[in-house]
């Protein structure tokens, strides 16, 4: 099972119904039970400052990217044994390449600027 890019749309829904409870995602948003997920993709887990981690999280070291959150989004206690995360998981590939995609456009620490836009 590999990442493929999915519908962001449907992504946001799934983070709405799934994810929002426990996550943030913009940027200065406060932390929830979750940590806030902004800039996640590229850095290592248990890394957001201003948020306690379990050691399980801080010690697995994972680089943040498409491929690793999608792996770690069908069982993150499986995936990262230890973790305080009481998700399920997502068992439906559809599913979290929708979640990913969303989540790649919605966490950006900064907006994309296109070359044809001047500020």
């Amino acid at each position: 099972m590999s990442f493929s890019a999915g519908d962001a749309a449907k992504g946001a829904g799934l983070f709405k119904t799934r994810c929002a409870q426990c996550h943030t995602v913009g940027a200065g948003e406060p932390h929830k039970v979750g940590p806030n997920l902004n800039g996640l993709f590229g850095r290592k887990s248990g890394q957001s400052a201003g948020y306690s981690y379990t050691p399980a999280n801080v010690s697995k070291g994972v680089v943040w990217e498409e491929q690793t959150l999608f792996e770690y989004l069908e069982n993150p206690k499986k995936y990262i044994p230890g973790t305080k995360m009481a998700f399920a998981g997502l068992k439906k590939e559809k599913d979290r390449n929708d979640l990913v995609t969303y989540l790649k456009e919605a966490v950006r620490p900064f907006p994309l600027l296109l070359p044809d836009r001047h500020f």
